[in-house]
Order: structure tokens, then C-alpha cells, then sequence
């Protein structure tokens, strides 16, 4: 069985995400998806989410192509997230790429391209300048 692992923050899912899941279970029979906590996004991203870490968890848990679904606590936890759950294929949107190359000692890396038109941040811009 060919495992993939993804991580990210999955707040207002949209359907640039599901994309992403979907060709990233493509790679592999099993995707797993670290889904970042409320204290890693405050604490390491400064980043505040509109759903809570278990409200975000729920809803990537019910996307068809999703698995499992672990809590991301650190920036430096995923070699050791590879390693725990025998992951052959680490994948994350091309805004990353080359971020994480150095994990092709422990998985095949692959970059895959974002949905152009969407992003959870685009979303944040055009509902504050809806308001004004």
C-alpha cells in the first residue's frame, strides 16, 4: 500500500483544497493529512483561524479521498510523522516548493500546482471588502 502524507490549516475550506486532497490521494492508496492546531497557527504562523482545530479536523475527516487526519504541533514533526505512519509520498501546494525538499531522505517530495482562483486568504479579502 502507497501512503501520502499533506499538511496544512484547512480553514474555510474551499475547493482549492479539495483539489489538492484529491490529487494527492491520486499518488497513493491511503492520504493522510496533518491538520494544523489552533496553538501551532497562533504560536508559529500568527495566524487565527475562523473554525476551531476539531471543527477543522471534522471536515477534512469527511472529504471521501481523506483517510486519517493528525494534529500538525510543529514545524519540525513531519520527518517523524513520516517515519510513524510509513509514508512514501509527501505532497503540499507549489507555494512550497522547494521548502521541503530535504525530506526526500525519508519520502518522494511532490509540489503539486495550487487552484489558481481560490485561496482561503483571496476568500478573507473579498468578504472584508464586501463590507465596506
Amino acid at each position: 500500500m502507497k501512503r501520502v502524507i499533506t499538511y496544512g490549516t484547512f480553514d474555510l475550506l474551499h475547493y482549492g483544497h479539495i483539489n489538492l486532497l484529491r490529487r494527492a490521494k491520486m499518488l497513493g492508496d491511503y492520504l493522510i493529512v496533518a491538520v494544523s492546531t489552533d496553538d501551532f497557527n497562533w504560536n508559529e504562523k500568527n495566524k487565527k483561524c475562523y473554525f476551531s482545530y476539531e471543527e477543522r479536523k471534522a471536515l477534512v475527516e469527511a472529504i471521501r479521498y481523506v483517510d486519517l487526519v493528525i494534529p500538525e504541533e510543529s514545524w519540525d514533526q513531519k520527518p517523524k510523522d513520516i517515519k510513524e505512519y510509513h509514508a512514501d509520498v509527501f505532497v503540499m501546494g507549489d507555494d512550497w516548493k522547494g521548502k521541503f525538499d530535504y525530506l526526500n531522505e525519508y519520502a518522494e517530495v511532490v509540489y503539486l500546482p495550487r487552484t489558481p482562483e481560490i485561496s482561503t486568504t483571496q476568500i478573507k479579502n473579498d468578504l472584508k471588502d464586501s463590507i465596506k
